[in-house]
């Protein structure tokens, strides 16, 4: 009989593997990545409507938020969506249904947080300190010079630690802190601006793409601090950190998770929205940090439970060098385009215009218009 040969894709990922494993001296350390994910399929939106009767999500009308919003709708799950605009929110949702519940909000008062999520068992938040709103440049200079004077009344920083603490207060004995609590939505890269000179220089497709070179009104070091604030708390929690947020990405790809904030590539908002409603009925979810791309061409697993009990808890510190070195000779093979040269893209260049040679839309690398594309603070 002919054998079959090995699919190429299969043999693709295998080869990534060895090739991470062999960065590392005696193949001791292995990458800490995990490829394989849920993808809201019937059993578990069973299981999501099962375990958890209202959940509250921040940012219900942005452009996650409102997936993440639609997600728990297709499951059953009862949502109190947290906005600032109650007439955005209405056209947002206008044929939502009773599961879904509107609060306008102020995430920067936690007397408001605290009354808004009262009634439920869970949160995600997906809100950001910045507005993407138009405003006037005597505005944008009347905003940044407050956020810089008084950076702790950024929504991120003050919303998520009294998020916290409103479910801090309603913790019980029932079993139900088996599962996060509060899911935050942050960021690839928050940590990478504080990282020292040695490791940017160890990892260069990481530390040298556009965000965090310029790092518009610091949004990555709010993100980070906000993060810390979460773990902080002593709640059940889980923080995810897509990579760059890409709707033209095929949606529903094989998310490919890592930890050490080390991932460079895509995945689609969708599949940023299925993983954070997923992980709200999964214990492994709960104390951990975590990164994610999409690889398109693969299907998403059945269960979130078995990558996630790959990934390393919060309090067990962070990567060592090597294992990072492992995940990041891993993940830049993963990375969109031919050329595969994070480091090479300028603000607002995708990795097909790198590929021909072509200038984005923000100028050339080290020209860019930053400020045309960076998220507006907001207090």
């Amino acid at each position: 009989k002919m054998v079959r040969p090995m699919n190429m894709s299969l043999r693709f990922v295998l080869l990534l593997a060895i090739c991470a494993m062999r960065n590392v001296a005696g193949f001791a350390v292995p990458p800490i990545f995990s490829a394989a994910t849920a993808s809201g399929t019937k059993a578990a939106m069973s299981v999501t409507s099962d375990l958890v009767s209202t959940v509250a999500v921040t940012g219900a009308t942005g452009r996650t938020g409102s997936l993440v919003v639609q997600e728990l709708l297709k499951r059953g799950v009862n949502v109190v969506g947290l906005v600032r605009d109650m007439e955005k929110g209405k056209q947002t949702f206008h044929n939502a249904g009773e599961k879904l519940k509107l609060i306008e909000c102020d995430l920067g008062s936690e007397k408001e947080i605290c009354s808004a999520v009262e009634d439920c068992d869970a949160a995600i938040w997906c809100a950001t300190g910045f507005s993407d709103a138009p405003t006037s440049p005597f505005d944008q200079v009347k905003k940044l010079l407050g956020l810089a004077l008084e950076p702790k009344k950024s929504i991120d920083s003050v919303g998520i630690p009294a998020l916290a603490n409103a479910f801090t207060r309603k913790t019980d004995d029932s079993g139900s802190n088996r599962f996060p609590k509060v899911i935050m939505l942050s960021s690839a890269g928050v940590t990478r601006p504080s990282w020292s000179d040695e490791k940017k220089q160890m990892f260069p497709g990481s530390a040298d793409i556009p965000i965090i070179r310029l790092n518009p009104f610091g949004i990555l070091d709010i993100k980070a601090e906000s993060e810390q604030k979460l773990r902080d708390s002593g709640l059940e929690y889980c923080i995810f950190r897509p990579c760059g947020l890409n709707d033209n990405w095929p949606a529903g790809s094989r998310p490919v998770l890592s930890q050490g904030d080390i991932a460079v590539g895509r995945i689609n908002r969708a599949d940023v929205a299925t993983i954070l409603v997923d992980c709200l009925t999964e214990p492994e979810a709960v104390g951990k940090t975590f990164e994610g791309i999409g690889l398109a061409g693969y299907p998403p697993a059945e269960s979130i439970g078995i990558p996630l009990k790959r990934l390393k808890n919060d309090s067990e510190g962070l990567p060592s060098l090597d294992a990072l070195a492992a995940t990041y000779s891993t993940m830049q093979q993963l990375v969109p385009g031919e050329k595969q040269d994070p480091s090479a893209l300028a603000m607002g260049q995708t990795y097909e215009q790198l590929d021909k040679n072509e200038v984005g839309r923000l100028g050339k690398r080290g020209e860019e218009n930053a400020e045309a594309a960076a998220p507006k603070p907001s207090s």
